[in-house]
């Protein structure tokens, strides 16, 4: 049956406002500006890479090749360990994260999770839903965890195995947490039996470009990884990457007799469709493209740093972040270009699509917003 002319005229209008509010949208951590269309013709499909992507399953109708591919670029970019990695891509990085813990209570049924206050708000739900024990650190003011509060808790209980939730980029400053730190505080107290995830929604996507990278990866002493794909890599459908040691994976695998392979995943079924968006993203940029990306972004952060600051607001960034923290305006401003907000703080994020005319836009409206009698423009 035909569309009526009312859900077509409502199905443009959503388009228009989709356009338009796209224009209008610094404050969160999507870019746009990979073009994933030559790939619509596999929406004919019902893509399922159910169950493990190294396990072959009876459903056919699969991008499981292509998965194993994007999982195989992320972990040389994540410098995994050649024959002790697996992984797979996930619905998004809540999942991903979840998906380390899930491997760190196995590992250690009787470990404590340590976080930071400024960890992703999902980071407390994955752990009331896994059960398990949990302690949150302080953090710095740039939003790094403190190091002194760290040690000094896990002192008090060196008795349980510390598991280290690390942000490589928080959710307000992209503050990033130091792996290496912590591998060398719990190498000074001793202690053995240890797990730290790495939680790299939007900065596992470049961290490995910057200069100097920081650290965050498997060499650094990370166990395991989650990624984003709907934030720097700009998959228009969430979706993410998760990647931990192998032989950790193999506890929780079991195999699954209707669908013929193994699952190790925590979804089961998975898009195939996403794995195509990765996989297009990585192909068509390289590693030169996605360089040439992370320093159009870096750019742009410093010009708004630098405009901010300029014009008299206290704008700040953290070294190599794509994070510009500002004084928190008036809420039309914040309403209109959709700025994440927290407390007496507001962000934006320089993604790869955004000019440095929405940034003096931007601006235009702050200053305007503190002289009523010139009005924010349209």
């Amino acid at each position: 049956m035909n569309l009526t002319l009312a859900d077509r005229k409502r199905l443009n209008q959503l388009l228009e406002d989709l356009a338009h509010y796209r224009e209008t949208e610094l404050g969160y951590p999507v870019a746009f500006d990979i073009d994933i269309k030559p790939l619509v013709p596999f929406l004919g499909y019902s893509l399922n890479n159910v169950g493990d992507p190294w396990h072959e399953a009876h459903y056919r109708i699969n991008t499981r090749e292509f998965e194993r591919e994007v999982l195989a670029f992320f972990a040389a970019l994540t410098h995994a360990p050649e024959d002790d990695w697996w992984g797979y891509v996930t619905n998004g990085g809540t999942e991903g994260n979840l998906y380390g813990m899930y491997l760190a209570r196995e590992l250690f049924p009787d470990g404590i999770v340590y976080f930071s206050r400024d960890s992703h708000y999902s980071v407390a739900k994955n752990l009331h839903f896994l059960g398990m024990r949990n302690i949150m650190i302080r953090s710095q003011p740039n939003g790094e965890m403190d190091y002194d509060d760290l040690r000094e808790t896990i002192h008090i209980r060196r008795d349980a195995p510390p598991i280290i939730f690390a942000n490589i980029g928080t959710t307000m400053t992209e503050g990033r947490d130091d792996i290496r730190l912590i591998q060398s505080i719990l190498d000074d107290m001793a202690i053995d039996k240890r797990y730290i995830h790495s939680d790299a929604a939007l900065c596992g996507g470049y961290a490995a470009f910057l200069d100097p990278p920081p650290a965050w990866n498997f060499a650094d002493g990370a166990d395991s990884i989650s990624i984003s794909g709907h934030k720097f890599f700009a998959m228009p459908i969430p979706c993410g990457i998760v990647l931990a040691r192998k032989r950790f994976v193999d506890r929780v695998a079991h195999s699954v007799a209707y669908i013929g392979t193994r699952d190790t995943t925590i979804s089961g079924s998975r898009s195939g469709f996403t794995v195509m968006g990765l996989w297009w993203a990585i192909r068509t940029l390289g590693m030169d493209g996605m360089r040439a990306r992370l320093e159009q972004s870096i750019e742009l952060a410093r010009y708004a740093e630098k405009t901010f600051r300029q014009a008299g607001i206290d704008a700040k960034r953290n070294k190599n972040a794509l994070t510009v923290v500002f004084p928190r305006p008036h809420e039309q401003v914040c309403d209109k270009w959709q700025l994440a907000t927290a407390g007496d703080i507001s962000h934006i994020v320089c993604m790869p699509h955004l000019r440095k005319e929405q940034i003096d836009a931007l601006l235009e409206d702050i200053i305007a917003s503190e002289q009523p009698e010139q009005g924010m423009t349209a």
